[in-house]
Order: structure tokens, then C-alpha cells, then sequence
């Protein structure tokens, strides 16, 4: 099962769900709801619109040079099954989310901080 992102928003796309529109050139566009396929008809940039994790991470909302955000990158190695590498992997992902949470707490702090001596 693929979970792909959203084009406009990043939010993720489970099987069955969105909308998809494939140019001619065989590029796929997966879209979550009507909302992100309308403001890509209509040419709207991810980066600009406030909602969109794109806008989130270039406006220095969110975290972008972390390496916890490494570990959702896509590998294009296929790896033969092995039972208790799946319970190291599944280990692993939920300590990672758990850094990653605190990670983001911190990075939320330091920015809220920052704001408030800029005042």
C-alpha cells in the first residue's frame, strides 16, 4: 500500500482517495480533495498559499534541516522480507517519531521566543 502526498497541500493520499491528473508527458499529480485540485487548475503556487506544508517549511514555520526528516525519504531498494528486521523498523519508527515531536517542540519554543524579543 502506497501512501503518496499531495501535490498542492503534502498531506498524504491513501489508496481510493483524491483525485489524480496525469499530464501528457506521463508526470502523475495526486491531489487529497477538490481544494488542492482547484487551486492547481488554477496555477496557484503551494509555496504562496498559507495552508500548504510547502508555505509552512519556506516561511521558516517548520523544521527543514533535520535528520529525522531523513528517515521519510523514499528508497528505491527492495529489501527481502525479514521478520525481525520489521520489528527493528517498526522499534525504530516509533522512537524516531518521538525525537522528532520533541525536536519539533523545541523548534517551536526557540521560534515563539524569538518572536516575542522582536517585539
Amino acid at each position: 500500500v502506497k501512501i503518496e502526498p499531495c501535490y498542492v497541500c503534502g498531506s498524504p493520499c491513501y489508496p481510493g482517495h483524491g483525485t489524480m491528473f496525469v499530464r501528457n508527458d506521463a508526470k502523475c499529480f495526486r491531489f487529497c480533495r477538490s481544494k488542492c485540485s482547484k487551486n492547481f487548475k488554477m496555477k496557484r503556487n503551494p509555496r504562496k498559499l498559507k495552508w500548504t506544508k510547502a508555505f509552512r517549511k519556506a516561511a521558516g514555520k517548520e523544521m527543514t534541516v533535520d535528520s529525522t526528516l531523513a528517515f521519510e525519504k523514499r528508497r528505491h531498494v527492495p529489501v527481502v522480507y525479514d521478520r525481525d528486521l520489521v520489528q527493528a523498523t517498526v522499534a525504530g519508527m516509533k522512537r524516531i517519531a518521538e525525537v522528532k515531536a520533541r525536536r519539533e517542540r523545541a523548534f517551536f519554543k526557540a521560534r515563539m521566543a524569538a518572536a516575542k524579543d522582536g517585539q
